[in-house]
């Protein structure tokens, strides 16, 4: 089974966060993708840019709407996520819970993903 770990954080609130804690949550990820990796857990995984960076892609009455930043007006944005194989959706919550982004106002949105395309 395969699972999406959708990391979430407020972007205001990770930027407040001191450089050098934020360097230790980053090492702290490292860690984890290599921990990922060497348990057979680890499918693909990456760090997001900010959502100043981001367009969102819509259509209205056929024509296409490109509009700057995340369509969702949330509080959290999603900064990453990892994809990962796991035997049911309780070993992908253990994993999530293992997201060092978790103790500073992080999020982990889990969910299962149902089909894969190929191309």
């Amino acid at each position: 089974m395969k699972d999406l770990l959708m990391c979430c954080i407020d972007e205001k609130l990770w930027e407040e966060i001191p450089q050098s804690q934020r360097d230790k949550i980053m090492d702290t990820y490292q860690a984890l993708e290599q921990d990922l990796v060497k348990s057979g857990h680890y499918l693909a995984g990456a760090k997001l840019g900010p959502c100043s960076t981001a367009a969102t892609v819509r259509s209205h009455d056929g024509k296409p709407a490109i509009t700057d930043g995340p369509f969702a007006e949330t509080k959290e944005q999603i900064g990453g996520y990892h994809l990962v194989e796991c035997r049911n959706v309780d070993e992908a919550i253990a994993l999530a819970m293992r997201i060092p982004t978790l103790p500073v106002g992080g999020s982990i949105e889990v969910r299962p993903v149902e089909q894969a395309i190929h191309i």
